[in-house]
């Protein structure tokens, strides 16, 4: 098993994407002590989990300029 499938998977609610479309085409996300991402369009499909410290590494990740 690896660290994610491991975890508590408690979760905060989920919430939409301030990117979000007006169709609403977006993804929303469960922040906790594992992080949920999941389809909007799709809820009841499996979301895709995460540590918190990877969700924390990706979003400041993807804040910084590339180099």
């Amino acid at each position: 098993m690896n660290e994610v499938s491991q975890m508590s998977i408690a979760k905060k609610p989920w919430h939409k994407s301030s990117y979000s479309n007006e169709a609403g085409t977006c993804v929303e996300v469960s922040e906790g002590a594992v992080t949920g991402v999941r389809d909007s369009q799709n809820p009841h499909l499996v979301s895709l989990e995460f540590p918190a410290s990877a969700w924390t590494g990706f979003l400041s990740g993807i804040g910084s300029p590339r180099t």
